[in-house]
């Protein structure tokens, strides 16, 4: 074997590319099992819990995290801050990226998958807040991925539809962002007719607001959380514009998520007085709520504001990292921990194995993805034959 052949095949041999490949071949089989056996023989799904993992996290957390789309092409775009340009691809990536796999996830979890256009050209349920959430869902995946295509379409080498594209940049964000709004907040007002299911700490009619403010807040972090690891992998995919901008993007979107932690603290307080729950705060439940308020909301609020204040990028982006396990551990109480708290222990859900082998396949086949693209298309780096279009 030649030293060449050698040294590409030990390219592919490498940690990231063995386990991915393990979880890909586990979640395959466990894909053929779910779908020609049925949810029971893979989920510990019942009547009482209906909503499992992939919902909680699949779905809840994976639209949270992909808010860095609408979140960065809006600050950019309607705001005119075009210092964080270059923090622009690598979110849209991310966000549709996301929200595809969302989808994916969900034709795991409905019982009958194929029948998911059915609200739309069936039966059409327009006074269902779920109509109103997939909808949104789906005419948001389209805009991320047509504002995804420019780079795409660089990559191809088709000028004349890119130029097309590009035209319509400033209406698909505004229409982003509207989209947004809508799907972000209706996913917290889903749990409002589960008032005697939602433990009274995290159960409040401002849940719309809290879960849209929350987004803001996740995407910001996720901005500064990939752009962390992007740097650290991919700096030689990077032009000068994205390594000159790396800290401006820091320390901006680190600035911003200090202000709307704040915010957030301040309604979930003010939630708390709304429904006087004070004395549940001396429980189990309780300390566990301030656990998730004052450790990663109060916490994180104040280390950003500290670390912009110094200038302190890394303390930054390790505030980033805690911003974005607060937010997945918010989803996952809602969801899942505080969700039918009354129940006894024996009656309570927990993941089947294989629940979780297709949630750990779902993010391995967007890392997988992301790579793909990062190392082909122009994400970090502005393509040669368009820097005068950018």
């Amino acid at each position: 074997m030649s030293e060449e052949s050698t040294t590409t095949s030990r390219s592919y041999l490498t940690p990231f590319n063995m386990i991915a490949g393990i979880i890909i071949i586990l979640g395959l089989i466990v894909t053929a099992l779910r779908f020609t056996k049925g949810l029971a023989t893979v989920t510990n799904l019942s009547d009482y819990n209906p909503w499992g993992i992939w919902i909680g996290f699949d779905l809840m957390v994976g639209v949270a995290l992909a808010a860095g789309g609408y979140v960065t092409s809006a600050a950019v775009y309607l705001f005119g801050m075009k210092k964080y340009h270059s923090a622009v691809r690598p979110a849209i990536l991310t966000g549709f990226l996301g929200y595809a796999l969302v989808v994916l996830a969900l034709h795991y979890d409905v019982g009958r998958p194929w029948r998911l256009p059915y609200p739309f050209i069936v039966q059409q349920g327009t006074t269902s807040l779920l109509f109103e959430v997939a909808a949104c869902v789906a005419l948001y995946l389209t805009v991320l991925f047509l504002e995804f295509s420019p780079a795409a379409l660089e990559w191809l080498g088709l000028k004349k539809v890119r130029r097309l594209a590009i035209r319509f940049t400033l209406i698909l964000t505004i229409f982003g962002v509207i989209l947004s709004t809508l799907h972000q907040s209706s996913l917290g007002a889903l749990f409002l007719i589960a008032p005697s299911k939602l433990h009274p700490l995290w159960y409040s009619s401002y849940l719309p607001i809290y879960f849209f403010i929350s987004s803001i807040i996740a995407g910001l972090s996720m901005v500064i959380f990939e752009g962390t690891l992007a740097h650290r992998y991919y700096a030689h995919k990077m032009d000068s514009a994205h390594m000159e901008e790396k800290d401006h993007v820091a320390l901006g979107f680190g600035k911003a998520a200090s202000f709307v932690l704040a915010g957030y603290l301040i309604t979930k307080v003010i939630g708390i007085s709304a429904g006087n729950h004070w004395h549940l705060l001396g429980t189990g439940y309780g300390i566990w709520y301030l656990v998730e308020l004052l450790g990663f909301v109060g916490l994180p609020c104040f280390l950003y504001a500290l670390g912009v204040r110094e200038k302190n990028l890394v303390l930054i982006r390790w505030t980033a990292v805690l911003t974005v396990i607060g937010v997945v551990l918010n989803r996952l109480n809602i969801s899942l921990i505080a969700f039918n708290w009354h129940l006894p222990s024996s009656e309570r859900y927990f993941p089947h194995w294989m629940e979780i082998v297709i949630s750990a396949f779902i993010v391995t086949i967007g890392l997988v993805a992301y790579r793909f693209i990062v190392s082909r298309m122009p994400i970090f780096y502005e393509h040669p034959d368009y820097k005068e279009s950018h």
